[in-house]
C-alpha cells in the first residue's frame, strides 16, 4: 500500500470512528434533552400558579375579597394559554382555586388553592373578624389533560386531594 493510499484509508478510519462516537453521543444526549425540554415545560404551571396564588394573597389583603379575574391582579406575564397549558380559576367566598391544565398528554397539571382563615392567636392585635390567607399549590400524580381536583382547608389544615401531591411554592 502506497503511503498516499494508507493515509486515505486513515483518513476514512478516522472519520468513520468519529461519526460513531457522534452517533453514540447524539443517542445519549438527544433523550436527555427531551428529558429537561419537557421538565422545563413541567415547570410552567408550577411558577404560574405559584405566582398567581401569591397574588390573590395580596389581592385579598387589600380588598377583602378573592379576585374573580386573573387580569384584575395585574400580572403582565401571565396568560391565559400557552402553547402547554390552560390557565383559569374557580372564586368562592371561602377560597380560590387556580388551575394548569396541561394540553398534552405527557405532561402534568397543577392547581392551587388559597383559603381564608381566622386570624393566628398570637398574632398582634388579633380581631375576631380579622381574616387572613394560606395556600397551597398540588401538582397532579399523573400526566394527562384533565383539570386535577382542588385541595381541601379542613380543620385548619389544607391538603392537596386525592391524586395530586403538595409542590414547593417558587415565589416564596
Amino acid at each position: 500500500m502506497s503511503q498516499r493510499n494508507y493515509k486515505s484509508a486513515s483518513l476514512a478510519s478516522n472519520v468513520g470512528g468519529c461519526l460513531v462516537v457522534i452517533g453514540v453521543l447524539a443517542s445519549v444526549a438527544v433523550p436527555s434533552f427531551q428529558v429537561k425540554l419537557r421538565n422545563k415545560k413541567q415547570w410552567e404551571p408550577r411558577d404560574y400558579i405559584s405566582l398567581i396564588n401569591k397574588r390573590q394573597q395580596a389581592y385579598f389583603a387589600e380588598k377583602s375579597v378573592f379576585s374573580t379575574s386573573v387580569k384584575a391582579l395585574k400580572i403582565r406575564i401571565i396568560k391565559t394559554e400557552t402553547e402547554n397549558y390552560k390557565y383559569s380559576h374557580h372564586t368562592t367566598k371561602k377560597a380560590t382555586f387556580n388551575y394548569g391544565v396541561s394540553k398534552h398528554k405527557n405532561l402534568k397539571s397543577c392547581v392551587g388553592g388559597v383559603f381564608i382563615i381566622p386570624a393566628l392567636k398570637g398574632e398582634s392585635n388579633p380581631s375576631k373578624n380579622k381574616k387572613m390567607t394560606t395556600s397551597i399549590l398540588c401538582g397532579a400524580d399523573s400526566a394527562g389533560t384533565i383539570k386535577p381536583p382542588e385541595p381541601t382547608y379542613q380543620n385548619g389544615k389544607i391538603a392537596c386531594a386525592t391524586g395530586t401531591t403538595e409542590l414547593r411554592q417558587t415565589y416564596d
